[in-house]
């Protein structure tokens, strides 16, 4: 995100204070993915391993859950022994069911590996279709309005999203 400001504010810049003319264009990164084959392959099988992760940690919140009421309806016939033994079974498994939450989708968890591993490579080849057509093409700037980016206004001529399909080899 910084760098995709930091590259229009030299595309302004170098457009307000530069003698030279400035070659750049527009990309829709989001658009090109979304054409790509292997991407849409590459999300589904993300996909898929999270609904199955998810469901691993739902199940064994539900058994919680069930551990939990469990002890409720028996507690008042339970000695004080054994209400501590059911009360921490029932916190180990909690925490349990978090710390594989934890492992499966927090910060650089096994999804973001999975992430890496299957769109990482998509993203490397869009990247250099892109620096392809750049060279090829001339511009000294190539900005994407994908990603949160405003643009009020850009001229569609400028968009060369469909060029970058070309590179790849997708038809529209």
């Amino acid at each position: 995100m910084k760098k995709l400001l930091v590259g229009l504010l030299i595309v302004f810049a170098a457009a307000t204070g530069a003698k030279a003319q400035q070659h750049y264009c527009i990309i829709d990164s989001k658009y090109l993915l979304e054409k790509m084959s292997d991407y849409k392959d590459a999300q589904a099988k993300l996909d898929n391993i999270s609904k199955a992760w998810q469901d691993e940690i739902d199940n064994r919140m539900a058994e919680v859950d069930r551990m939990y009421k469990g002890y409720q309806a028996e507690k008042p016939m339970l000695s004080d022994e054994l209400r501590n033994k059911r009360q921490d079974e029932i916190v180990a498994k909690e925490k349990a069911a978090k710390d594989l939450q934890k492992q499966r989708f927090g910060y650089e968890g096994d999804l973001f590996k999975k992430r890496q591993e299957f769109i990482k490579p998509v993203q490397d080849r869009l990247f250099n279709a892109v620096q392809k057509m750049a060279n090829t093409k001339g511009y000294d700037m190539v900005v994407d309005k994908a990603g949160g980016v405003t643009l009020f206004y850009a001229d569609p001529k400028l968009d060369k999203s469909d060029e970058v399909l070309k590179i790849l080899g997708i038809n529209k």
